[in-house]
């Protein structure tokens, strides 16, 4: 009996080590990945908000509509509000390896944040209608309530110091067939967006 408790008591140390390692580990490194055949052949509609991090906001919105009146009109508002963070990490990478996404096809709207209050969003809209082919220029764009972002909060001095890193491979995306939105962050206090709007003349 007495065996069996002190190997209980012999095995908690251990754990209680490990706790303490992994939130050491947290305070310098936030590594956001996708690789390996990470949706390789996939198709549709593919969204994916990856963050590694603290206080970081992302979104990917997707409005499709068809007919004689059709119309689609998509807001977003992403905003930070007295956030307060005293360090980051030394190290953040937001990385697409291997044979992710590979031969995928369709809308791949894809947000990977790695650090400290950032904010990404990916919009697609796309209208079939009668009323023939309109264009919108990048001054109507920057001009509408499509997409919209501010308000950072402190994050602190701890920004400054460390590695950032962001990257696609090579190998990764390859064969990719459709409409592919990336926003990639390594660092705090970024915001970056991807709009593509469409009306396309058809007969619904």
């Amino acid at each position: 009996m007495k065996r069996a408790v002190l190997l209980a008591a012999w095995l908690a140390v251990p754990a209680v080590a490990l706790a303490d390692d992994y939130s050491g580990m947290l305070a310098y490194l936030d590594v956001t990945r996708i690789d390996g055949r990470a949706l390789a052949g996939a198709s549709g509609a593919i969204a994916i908000n990856q963050a590694a991090g603290d206080l970081n906001i992302q979104a990917n919105l997707h409005g499709m509509a068809s007919g004689d009146r059709a119309d689609v009109a998509i807001a977003a508002r992403q905003q930070h509000s007295n956030d307060v963070v005293l360090s980051a990490p030394l190290e953040a990478s937001a990385h697409i390896a291997g044979q992710a996404l590979a031969g995928a096809s369709g809308i791949a709207s894809i947000n990977q944040a790695s650090g400290i209050a950032n904010t990404t969003l990916n919009v697609v809209s796309a209208t079939l209608a009668r009323q023939g082919i309109r264009e919108s220029d990048d001054t109507a764009l920057a001009a509408s309530d499509i997409a919209s972002a501010g308000g950072q909060g402190d994050t602190g001095d701890g920004v400054a110091a460390g590695i950032r890193s962001v990257g696609v491979s090579s190998t990764s995306l390859r064969g990719f067939d459709g409409v592919l939105q990336l926003n990639q962050i390594a660092g705090a206090r970024n915001d970056t967006a991807n709009v593509l709007g469409l009306v396309v003349q058809g007969n619904p």
